[in-house]
């Protein structure tokens, strides 16, 4: 069956996978009321889940480690409850075979050697390197929108990861380079880095231990 998470777990969850962002931010991110999405932060922050720090003219909420912690027991007992471990298990395999020719994409895109310089910087003044790139993104976005239907019939929150996807890559072939890789929008890259967050959380997996 499919399950809808509660809004408590979504908030803690939320913040996990941006890894940092204000009360706004995080209550879009899974269609949460923004008055009830600051009623659970600050639980949370009484709980020592989650703290609130700001740098420079930006302030945002962040996992501590008994919040990482909390959060990962909490999705444990979520997937248990609705028997998908196995689902998500197999989607993880296929998702790190795709995850190797993401980060491939995303260099291509951020350097094209040359022959005095295999690091060089990639002015874009080549299009035919850069749409290979994005070519190699779209493959990347059709092998993503089953594997995210799949995730989605076991949890909903999984749902719209390869539309958002499809929406950066919109951009960047509009001329908008930056929706390939930047951090600070929501970028073919920065949507999965989300969602490698999302399923490594999920399983409990350390990032560092995949193969």
């Amino acid at each position: 069956m499919t399950r809808d998470s509660a809004p408590d777990l979504l908030v803690l969850h939320a913040v996990r996978v941006t890894g940092y962002a204000d009360t706004p931010v995080l209550a879009r991110r899974y269609g949460l009321d923004g008055a009830e999405t600051k009623k659970m932060l600050y639980d949370a922050e009484a709980r020592g889940w989650v703290a609130y720090s700001t740098f420079a003219d930006t302030g945002g909420w962040s996992l501590t480690e008994a919040g990482k912690a909390e959060n990962e027991r909490r999705l444990a007992a979520e997937l248990a409850h609705v028997g998908g471990a196995d689902e998500v298990r197999d989607v993880h395999r296929v998702f790190l075979g795709l995850n190797a020719l993401l980060l491939r994409a995303c260099t291509d895109w951020q350097l094209r050697p040359t022959a005095d310089d295999r690091l060089a910087v990639n002015d874009h003044s080549d299009p035919t390197w850069d749409d290979g790139v994005l070519s190699e993104l779209t493959s990347i976005g059709r092998a993503l929108t089953p594997l995210v239907n799949r995730l989605g019939n076991v949890l909903t929150r999984f749902r719209g990861y390869d539309g958002r996807f499809g929406t950066a890559l919109a951009r960047a072939r509009a001329g908008e380079g930056s929706w390939v890789d930047r951090t600070d929008v929501d970028s073919c890259h920065r949507v999965w880095f989300e969602l490698h967050e999302d399923l490594i959380a999920t399983l409990g997996i350390d990032r560092h231990a995949e193969p």
